[in-house]
């Protein structure tokens, strides 16, 4: 696996939420390019990244409580979005705000400056927010 392209913006250090408002451009490789062709289309893509800058001994597939919050019950890494997982793959469902040449400019990706980015897909509703999704009580807590 190799990045296709790589996250800028201004935050330079991890940090566990806050992203609401950061716009980052997506740069991507020049041959990448007529692979953009039609994203423009799209109110929304999804990001895959590969988050770099977790350290190995802290890729521990453990339990947690969601957010740090002790009022929430233990549960698995995995039934979380913690960035502390085995592989430290990135997911983002990020506004598409244009497209320029190479580079795409988002908004509200959790991904630090430098970040690789290893795969992008337009957002599709139907598939990607299914209408009989469901979540235990405690994620809305």
């Amino acid at each position: 696996m190799r990045p296709i392209g790589w996250v800028r913006n201004r935050v330079k250090e991890p940090r566990p939420d806050g992203w609401e408002s950061v716009e980052s451009v997506i740069e991507l490789e020049q041959e990448m390019a007529p692979a953009l062709a039609g994203l423009d289309g799209f109110s929304h893509i999804i990001l895959l990244f590969w988050m770099h800058q977790i350290p190995e001994e802290l890729r521990v597939p453990g339990q947690r409580h969601p957010g740090s919050r002790q009022d929430l019950p233990l549960v698995g890494a995995f039934a979380t979005r913690t960035q502390l997982r085995p592989n430290p793959v990135g997911f983002a469902i990020v506004p598409l705000l244009r497209v320029d040449g190479p580079r795409l400019h988002v908004r509200g990706l959790d991904a630090i400056d430098g970040t690789p980015i290893i795969d992008i897909k337009p957002y599709l509703p139907p598939y990607d927010s299914p209408k009989d999704a469901r979540v235990p009580s405690w994620v809305w807590g």
